[in-house]
This record gives C-alpha cells, structure tokens and sequence, in this order.
C-alpha cells in the first residue's frame, strides 16, 4: 500500500474510533451543538485537505525526492548510520514543528489563520482536522523547507506523517483517559488533556503547550502548562466567542477582515485566572 494512501487510511480509522469514544468517555462538557459544529468542522477541512493533497504532499515529496538524490541536509551532512538517521530526522521533524506552531501564535499574519482553528468552541477529535486553507498553504513552503533543512528518508517521513496525523487527532479529541494513564502517556506523548489547556480562552494557557507529538520541547523552551483542571477551561477565542463566528463564510473569511481584541470579549472584558500558586507544578498533569 502507497504511503500516502495508508496514512489516510489509518488517518480515518483513527478518527472514527475517537470520534465514537469520545461520546462515552467525554473529558469536558460540550457547549455547542453537536452535529453543526462536526459538519462545519469538515466543510472547514475539506478546503485544506485539498490544498494539502494539491500543494503540501507533492512538494514535500519533490523536496524529499531532491533531498536524496544530492543528498542534501542535515542528517547527510553529519552521515549518521541509517537507524540513528532514521531516529533523528523523526525527532528533528517534530522539533520544527514545535517551532512552526509556536510561529503561528508568534506571528501576526499566520495567527489571522490559525485563529480558524482556534474559535472553535468546543474541542473534540473534528477539530483536529480544521484548519484554514491559507494556514496549509503557507505550511506548504514551510514542509519544504523542513525537509531540506533535515535531510530525511522518504521512509521515516512517511513514519513521521502518520504518526503526526494518528497523534493530532489523539489529543484534539475529548477522550477521557484515566488521569494515571495519561500522566504516564504525558511523559512521551502530547495527550488530550495536555493540548486542552492550549485551547483555553485565557491567553497564558494557550501560550503553552505547542508539542505536536512529543511533550518534551515544551519542556525544553518552558512552555509546558499542565496544571489546570479541565472543567475550569473554556475553549476558544474570547473575542471570537459569538455564534455567528462560526458559520462557514465568517470562519473563512475571518483572517481577510480586520482582527478584534482577540483577548477580550465583547463587553471589554478580559478572560484571566489566577496562576495556580503551590496547587501543583506546573509539569503536573491536573485531572
């Protein structure tokens, strides 16, 4: 089976099966109807799975095609043994994306279309699949260049790209996993509890916890945040909190228009807790 294929195979799978979880062993407690938010989760998708299908993929392909052919890169330059190769391309791959989502809330302009993601009201494992067009196409000149800049294999980045897309959706979903689990699981990967509190309405708490598969570069640049409970976490945008916000057209068109106080809520005010003060540390996953 082609790589490509397998991956949307097992990208499917996945989803189906949290999706279905998640309705018996919900996390946090639902605020917008269901069905609505799910199927505007997938129109939104639908647009960037294009995109992706058209752009990302087939450059990222080339990129990698050129990559080996010259070779090209930093696992070539240093000619590591395929296996350390292997290891360390995948864990440079999630490292940079570490960094690109970190410059998605950094970054004025690709904010405007992350924030697509971010509106969403509810988290669940549809919302690990609802990003603006525009926000993949750009990440389509940044996959390029990734993949120079690291030099991996076609094989470990098609390991990497269906454990990347297996793991979005894991900890986007609301699957209540056991809290002992979980902090385990925390330990070597990003889990659901661990990306909600990046969904929170508090700007400190969304500020955090950019991990994409490996919780371990928010140590590293001290942005982990893992000490708020879940039923104290709003999800969202403040400033983006309206119903309309979420109809298709407005999602869409969102990052085109003039941006709001993102912060604030409409009345002015703005959405804030205090930082937890000797509750636990802030590497303790709350339940």
């Amino acid at each position: 089976m082609r790589p490509a294929i397998l991956t949307l195979v097992v990208t499917a799978t996945v989803f189906v099966a949290l999706f279905v979880l998640e309705r018996f062993l919900p996390l946090r407690r639902r605020c917008s109807s269901l069905l609505p938010r799910v199927i505007l989760n997938l129109i939104i998708s639908a647009a960037a799975f294009a995109v992706a299908a058209i752009l990302v993929r087939p450059a990222a392909t080339a990129a990698l095609s050129w990559a080996t052919q010259k070779p090209f890169g930093l696992v070539h330059l240093i000619a590591l043994p395929p296996a350390l190769g292997f290891i360390a391309s995948f864990l440079l791959m999630d490292l940079t994306f570490y960094w690109w989502h970190l410059a998605n809330h950094r970054i004025g302009f690709l904010w405007r279309f992350h924030n697509v993601h971010h509106i969403d009201p509810d988290l669940d494992v549809s919302t690990g699949f609802r990003f603006h067009f525009g926000e993949v196409t750009m990440s389509a000149v940044f996959r390029v260049v990734q993949v120079l800049f690291i030099g991996i294999s076609m094989p470990a980045f098609a390991v990497y790209e269906l454990v990347f897309q297996a793991n979005t959706l894991f900890h986007h979903s609301n699957l209540r996993l056991p809290i002992r689990l979980e902090r385990i699981l925390n330990k070597v990967l990003v889990t659901p509890r661990m990306h909600g509190i990046h969904h929170s309405q508090v700007r400190r708490e969304t500020n955090s916890n950019y991990g994409v598969v490996f919780p371990w570069w928010d140590r590293v640049h001290r942005t982990l945040g893992l000490n708020i409970p879940q039923a104290e976490i709003a999800i969202g945008i403040p400033g983006y909190s309206q119903p309309g916000d979420n109809r298709l057209g407005n999602a869409l068109l969102m990052p085109f228009r003039k941006q709001r106080d993102y912060w604030r809520r409409t009345d002015g005010t703005l959405v804030e807790r205090a930082a937890p003060v000797c509750r636990q540390s802030s590497s303790y996953l709350a339940e």
